[in-house]
């Protein structure tokens, strides 16, 4: 499979900004349990900023919903090119359980592009990991005609 371009962006050391943009909390506690030292993805650099203008990477977690889309869309904006989204969580994905409500407008490549998406209510921290270190050596698969891609099985 080629690789896309806008992919293959990390020359260092990947740091992400975390948005909730109206789950659960249930995807949350996966990523902040993927930055602890059982899973460890700083051992790649990998580090949570607090200002997206540090970011390469947007962690969403959560539909994207009526009231978080202005917000989600001024972080994406602020991300200096070239960057990815990663969509945790299959509300993240494709808007999961909350999908038809009257106030979610869907899953994050509704509206965002170089979205990757990594399904699972919740996922398993090493399936972030996973996708952390491909991100990290570039060995991410390519993405479809809007942007987004699926993590390839291991």
């Amino acid at each position: 499979m080629e690789k896309n371009s806008s992919l293959r962006l990390v020359r260092r050391s990947p740091w992400l900004f975390h948005f909730n943009s109206g789950g659960c909390n249930g995807c949350d506690i996966e990523v902040v349990a993927s930055l602890t030292p059982k899973y460890d993805v700083e051992r790649l650099g990998a580090i949570l900023t607090s200002s997206p203008k540090h970011a390469d990477i947007l962690v969403v977690t959560g539909p994207v919903t009526r009231q978080t889309l202005g917000s989600l869309r001024m972080i994406y904006d602020q991300i200096p090119e070239p960057k990815v989204v990663l969509a945790i969580g299959t509300c993240a994905c494709s808007g999961g359980v909350f999908r038809g409500g009257y106030n979610v407008i869907g899953g994050v490549d509704k509206v965002l592009k170089n979205v990757i998406c990594i399904p699972g209510c919740p996922p398993n921290p090493r399936m972030i990991y996973s996708i952390i270190k491909k991100f990290y050596e570039n060995q991410l698969g390519g993405a479809d005609e809007n942007g987004s891609s699926k993590p390839e099985k291991e």
